[in-house]
Order: structure tokens, then sequence, then C-alpha cells
């Protein structure tokens, strides 16, 4: 049986594989709920930290937004990807547990999607803290719980924290996921324990026009849960 890799060797073994599924146009479920993420953002003019950049797409929104970016991901790989599509301003190599600025640093803090490829989920949020303004926002997008739970159907409770890995294959491109599904109550204390208090929710429905009609069932179920929280006083 093949070992189970770690969070970063999975990502790094992937990363030509992820790049390519991410930006072919409308196949990734991103596209369908890009312009939602932008309005929820909304605009804005100070510094703002990506966390998981991956190859990108997130950097590229902030800046559309306005912000000052800075890009991290702990895949060198992915990091180069981001930067030839000049998606922030800046760029550095950092895990999520270990991020190389200074307290207080960043208005906004950006995890999209990659709580989820983190072992030890306490500690990258209780870190993106330490890195955000006392006026900051963070904000956080996981895959919902609910949809999390459609990958394992029987085989545990909702309630578990499960390690998962699966396959895509889908319209000519394929994809190896592999991370971490909880519930939402584990985000919710990992925010709590780390000084935060959740100040809006969101579960974004995707827009299916202009070719995206692959993802209807997402227009009528939860694919991702969107969270902002604040430093409590």
């Amino acid at each position: 049986m093949e070992k189970t890799l770690g969070d970063k060797e999975h990502w790094a073994r992937v990363a030509a594989e992820w790049v390519t599924w991410a930006r072919e146009p409308d196949h990734d479920a991103f596209w369908a709920y890009r312009d939602a993420l932008k309005e929820y953002l909304g605009t804005g003019s100070g510094d703002a930290l990506d966390v998981g950049c991956g190859e990108g797409r997130v950097s590229r929104v902030l800046t559309s937004c306005g912000y000052t970016v800075t890009a991290v991901d702990p895949v060198a790989e992915l990091l180069a990807a981001a930067e030839q599509e000049r998606s922030a301003q800046d760029y550095v190599v950092a895990s999520a547990g270990e991020l190389p600025f200074e307290d207080g640093r960043f208005a906004l803090v950006v995890s999209y999607n990659m709580l989820m490829d983190v072992a030890d989920v306490p500690a990258a949020v209780k870190e993106m803290k330490r890195v955000l303004r006392e006026d900051g926002t963070l904000f956080v997008s996981v895959v919902h719980p609910l949809a999390d739970l459609e990958l394992v159907k029987d085989q545990v409770t909702y309630f578990d924290r499960r390690r998962f890995e699966t396959k895509v294959e889908d319209r000519g491109l394929t994809m190896k996921f592999a991370g971490w599904a909880q519930p939402l109550e584990a985000y919710a204390a990992a925010l709590e324990s780390a000084g935060l208090a959740i100040t809006s929710v969101k579960e974004p429905a995707a827009d299916i026009r202009d070719g995206r009609q692959h993802l209807e069932h997402w227009a009528r179920f939860p694919l991702f849960l969107w969270l902002k929280a604040r430093p409590l006083p």
C-alpha cells in the first residue's frame, strides 16, 4: 500500500496537475464563486496576506480589489506559478503555521480552502491571527462540512475529523485531492481559541451561467462555507 503523503508533500506532487486544473476556464468550481468572492471581500487598499495561495487565483482577486498582496505557500512550485501570473506584489515560501512576518502586519488575512490541507488547524489559525492587525479581518473559506460528508458517505459520522484522498476525472482533466475534513464546530473552536470572533457567515450558491451547468448541484446545496472573523478586544 502506498504511504500516505503529508499535506505539503501531496501538493508538491500534484502542483502541475493543480495549475492546469485551476486555470482551465470554468472547470474548477472557483469560477462559479469568483464574483461572489470579490463582492464579499470588498475593495480595500491595505496590506493583505493570501495564506496557501496555490497558483495565485485568490491573490489575483485581492489585487483586483485594490489590496497590496503578499502571497504565501509552502510549495515552491505553486508559488512560482503564482508569480509567473503576477498574482501579487510579494511572494514568500512559508507554511501557515510559521509565517515569517511581524505581529499585526496585515489588514486582511485570507485563508481560501487551505485549512483543509493542514494537520494542525488551531496552530495555523493562531499564527494567522498573530500577523493580523487589531482592527483587521480574517477571511476563511472551507469546503462546507456537509459537502465534505459526501466524500465518505457511511464510513464515519459528521462529527469525526478524518483524512480524505480522492481522485477526480472530469472533462479530460485529472486531479488528486487530499486533506482533512472536520465539522463546523472544530473550525469555530480554532477561531475562538486564537482570540477571534466570527462576525459574518456566508454559504454562497454557485453561479451556473455561461457554461457552468456541470455545477448545477451546487446552486441548490452549499459547496463552500465563508467566514469573517476579527480579533477580540
